[in-house]
């Protein structure tokens, strides 16, 4: 059996820039984390070790206890930033420089007079924090949620971890519903996101089955396996070695393996070498086979 990594898997540069705030702070235990810093349980794990007060993202009402509150690298709305600040908080920020762009697109489309479609998953906490600052905007999470609209100007923008493909196809269904209204597209689809996409479907046509590295909360990994699962190849979402279970493998000659962007280099080293150890036969690094 053969393995295949990715070209490009496992962490963007926006979860690490998040982690490096992390490890900078010398008080842990005076910093309350605003929802899940990354969507990764290992991380997670590592960060109650070292003391931060961490807030599950369905208790991110609630108003911390610590007087710093770190806001997570999926960002939050204005609102809730001048909520925080009128209670009294420091805010430490590891918002990812690409959803604060994505905040902005939305927020440039509703100035210009443009109602928003927000193409995302709801109840995620990066469309949460974009759709709380917009005052007209309807969530668009399928194609088939489509409606025809009563506004003339129509702005799209996406939540940044969105599939390229699932995003043309909602952007054609409002035009071919909404064929008089002035219909523009801002791309806000984050570049890692695109990289990690591109490299799987490259890989798919290669391997037999797929193994996807990341959090089970987390919405671009489930993406990867969405799309490996879409195009006929079995794929399996572990968080870690420990997950991997040799019967998966039965009868399968090439194995290929990637991850989501919140996902440790660590941990797709082990799952790596768990692979390895089921199927020592040969290694492979990247998509060449």
């Amino acid at each position: 059996m053969r393995i295949l990594k990715a070209d490009e898997l496992g962490m963007c540069f926006g979860v690490r820039d998040a982690l490096d705030i992390t490890e900078a702070i010398a008080e842990p235990h005076g910093v309350t984390i605003h929802g899940e810093l990354v969507h990764n349980e290992i991380v997670r794990a590592r960060l109650h070790e070292r003391g931060f007060v961490q807030h599950a993202e369905d208790r991110r009402r609630s108003l911390p206890t610590t007087d710093a509150v770190l806001v997570t690298a999926h960002g939050i709305s204005q609102r809730e930033r001048r909520r925080l600040t009128e209670a009294g908080k420091t805010i430490l920020d590891s918002t990812c420089p690409l959803v604060t762009r994505a905040h902005d697109a939305a927020q440039a489309l509703q100035s210009a007079g443009y109602h928003v479609l927000v193409i995302g998953k709801p109840g995620h906490v990066e469309v949460q924090g974009i759709i709380e600052d917009l005052t007209s905007f309807t969530l668009v999470p399928q194609a088939a949620d489509v409606a025809t609209y009563v506004h003339k100007k129509l702005g799209i923008m996406c939540q940044t971890t969105t599939p390229d493909e699932h995003a043309r196809a909602i952007v054609a269904a409002v035009r071919e519903r909404n064929p008089d209204a002035e219909v523009r597209f801002v791309d806000t689809v984050c570049h890692p996101t695109k990289d990690r996409q591109d490299a799987l479907e490259r890989l798919l046509d290669q391997v037999e089955a797929m193994v996807v590295v990341g959090g089970k909360n987390s919405n671009n990994t489930r993406q990867l396996v969405q799309r490996s699962q879409e195009r006929g190849v079995a794929a399996f979402h572990v968080q870690g070695a420990d997950d991997v279970r040799a019967e998966w493998f039965t009868g399968i000659a090439t194995v290929g393996l990637t991850a989501g962007t919140s996902t440790l280099a660590a941990t797709i080293d082990e799952v790596y070498d768990r692979l390895l150890a089921l199927a020592p036969v040969r290694r492979c690094h990247n998509t060449t086979p």
